[in-house]
């Protein structure tokens, strides 16, 4: 689904996904975009920021509260403050216009390949080389167990849970440590480090992503 009230802009997207074999429908307005979504329940959906009647950010918070359609947010708007804003939204991307349509086309692949068409989300925290056992307390990546603390443990699988998505540090607080007063947003850094360590221990693959002023993500 692409959401966007440039029509032009939305037409020649939409022409680039087609070429690539996929069904795209089109939205010009916010108003009943997120009963759409829900109904037919996309594969993805593209959403522009500023939208007549209901803005994106408004969906996309709306979306969030019963539904993992991954989304990419596309926005005129370059300051900083709105990409983060509309990472902390629940977005899984984001890019600013103008932008190539090539660049959302590869955009869209890669998101798509985290989570494939035509199935429903698997075991997020499971994939063919980290699997995580919330039952166990454990983590097994190439076969050898990770010696992650509890606290590890929990940064971890809050990451693993959305593979790609970008994390501010205070996302991974309310994730992984809701009730744990005595974990801070600096903590986080620390905690990642030793993650990174461990993981390096047995293997040379490093999953974990920094994102510069943002966060981490896990790509897995």
């Amino acid at each position: 689904m692409i959401v966007e009230d440039e029509i032009a802009l939305a037409e020649v997207v939409r022409d680039y996904l087609l070429v690539e074999r996929m069904h795209v429908d089109m939205l010009t307005s916010g108003a009943g975009a997120v009963e759409l979504i829900q109904a037919k329940q996309y594969d993805l959906v593209i959403l522009d920021l500023m939208l007549p009647e209901v803005d994106g950010l408004t969906i996309c918070r709306e979306l969030r509260k019963a539904s993992d359609v991954p989304i990419i947010m596309t926005t005129a708007k370059v300051e900083e403050i709105d990409r983060l804003l509309g990472l902390e939204m629940g977005a899984d991307d984001y890019l600013c216009k103008p932008y190539s349509p090539r660049e959302l086309v590869a955009r869209v692949r890669a998101v798509l390949r985290r989570r494939p068409l035509g199935r429903p989300a698997e075991n997020p925290a499971t994939n063919d080389r980290l699997i995580i056992d919330a039952g166990r307390w454990q983590a097994t990546l190439d076969g050898s167990q990770l010696d992650l603390t509890r606290r590890e443990f929990s940064l971890l699988q809050a990451l693993a849970s959305r593979p790609g998505r970008v994390f501010s540090r205070d996302q991974l607080l309310s994730l992984a440590f809701p009730n744990d007063t005595e974990v801070f947003d600096r903590t986080i850094d620390s905690h990642i480090r030793n993650i990174r360590r461990k993981i390096a221990s047995v293997s040379t693959w490093d999953p974990i992503r920094s994102v510069y002023g943002v966060g981490y993500a896990y790509d897995g």
